[in-house]
């Protein structure tokens, strides 16, 4: 379940960030490390990885551990998030990033990967929110910053199973603040654009591929990473979607 990795003050806040293995997830975790929390690295199946992440943590200034678990069953979560709070130095946000992708056109669309990626990105997503939500309320209030799509909003050719997944975490993030808001628990939406990470390897794209972009260009991982950062601290907005590049939804 878990690798510790050195002390903790008391005065850290702490961020349990899932799907930490890959490269939003890593950029993330960096970002809380750089401004002195403790990090929460969540993996499934990617344990080099994680640990790699874990370094990067370190040696940015923050402290942290592992932790692990498979989101599309619930059990797993409750015991990693239980393990996270009994680690961690409260207050407790919490960054639901864990996600898998899969390209097929919608006729050749298979039932089980259609199944495999609902399971993970919204369901999985669902387990998150019912394991991390009452340890914030146990507090008094915190943040939880869901990361989504643009496929959501807009489609994609050759990703319906993948764009349905993250289009129903829209009305999964805004009944989740309606129902927690009068306790203070924020629950927000990012949407990070096109990076550059392990769920596009080997997708090479050009200047013509940002047509739809306002900037010509997709945005930076770091600067999507600090808005991460930033919003799990902001106390006044909840129930909101931040799109980090410059398409129009």
């Amino acid at each position: 379940m878990k690798r510790k990795s050195r002390g903790t003050g008391s005065a850290r806040p702490s961020v349990l960030v899932t799907g930490a293995s890959g490269g939003i997830g890593r950029a993330v975790c960096r970002a809380f490390a750089a401004s002195g929390w403790y990090v929460g690295v969540h993996y499934h199946g990617r344990k080099a990885e994680a640990e790699r992440t874990l370094r990067a943590v370190l040696v940015t200034g923050g402290t942290g551990a592992l932790y692990e678990a498979d989101i599309r069953e619930a059990e797993p979560v409750r015991r990693m998030v239980d393990a996270f709070c009994r680690q961690a130095p409260p207050p407790y946000a919490f960054i639901c990033n864990a996600g898998v992708a899969a390209s097929s056109l919608l006729l050749r669309q298979s039932d089980d990967q259609w199944a495999d990626l609902v399971r993970t990105n919204l369901t999985g997503t669902f387990h998150c929110l019912q394991a991390m939500a009452p340890p914030l309320l146990a507090q008094g209030g915190g943040s939880i910053v869901v990361i989504g799509s643009h496929a959501g909003f807009s489609g994609s050719t050759g990703q319906a199973a993948y764009a349905s997944s993250k289009a129903g975490l829209l009305g999964l993030v805004k009944s989740a603040a309606q129902e927690w808001g009068p306790q203070d628990v924020r629950v927000n939406l990012v949407l990070p654009g096109w990076q550059q990470t392990g769920m596009c390897e080997g997708l090479k794209l050009d200047e013509r591929d940002w047509q739809d972009h306002t900037l010509r260009r997709p945005p930076a991982l770091e600067e999507v990473a600090r808005t991460i950062v930033y919003l799990s601290q902001l106390k006044d907005v909840s129930g909101q979607v931040w799109n980090c590049d410059s398409r129009l939804l």
